[in-house]
């Protein structure tokens, strides 16, 4: 039994398997910080690698993710007791006038699994929505998204709407129609083209 098995439970997406195996690291002894590092995190960082090479799809991306989560839900009630530091605080939705759901759900499961306290607004949100949910959790992060081009507009207003409060948060956006450009024309602190490079535009933000 090692935190290898943790591991290769998330790259072999054993979600039925993997709260026996957290708990069996924990009642061997295993730091809560080195299962959550070695075994859950290590693993969704590989999952994103092999899905950025084009070996995984969004199908398995989502099986891994879900996989980890069963892992951090046996840890979740002991992390506050150990020294163990959020990697931040991410404020995510899609924007008004825009139903789509599947994408911002999967950045969502990888950026909780990287270690990120992730506060989900759902989708069609308003711009009020999202200041009022970043001003109460005082996030770092405000991750927007936009599947249709037609609600590419609501996202330019919410950065606007953030960059004249003065606000500190950095906004990442994403999605479909999304490009570099659009963000960079935007305002947008970063753009990820998919969830893993969501998490490692996450973690630079954060630095």
């Amino acid at each position: 039994m090692a935190i290898h098995d943790v591991y290769q439970a998330v790259i072999g997406f054993d979600k039925n398997g993997m709260a026996a195996l957290v708990r069996d690291e924990l009642e061997a002894g295993t730091a809560i910080t080195a299962i959550l590092n070695e075994g859950l995190i290590a693993a969704l960082d590989e999952v994103g690698e092999r899905f950025s090479r084009g070996d995984l799809f969004i199908p398995e991306m989502l099986q891994a993710a879900q996989t980890a989560q069963e892992g951090l839900d046996v840890l979740k009630p002991l992390l506050t007791e150990a020294t163990t530091r959020s990697a931040g605080t991410v404020v995510i939705g899609t924007v008004q006038g825009d139903l789509h759901d599947i994408g911002k759900s999967l950045v969502k499961m990888m950026l909780k699994g990287a270690g990120f306290q992730v506060i989900d607004l759902g989708v069609d949100v308003s711009v009020g929505h999202f200041l009022e949910a970043v001003a109460e959790n005082r996030a770092d992060i405000l991750a927007l998204s936009a599947l249709l081009t037609t609600t590419m507009p609501a996202m330019r207003d919410t950065v606007k709407r953030f960059r004249e409060n003065g606000t500190s948060v950095k906004v990442m956006v994403g999605g479909a129609p999304v490009t570099e450009e659009f963000a960079e024309e935007i305002g947008a602190d970063g753009y990820a083209g998919d969830a893993s490079q969501a998490v490692s535009l996450a973690r630079r933000l954060m630095a």
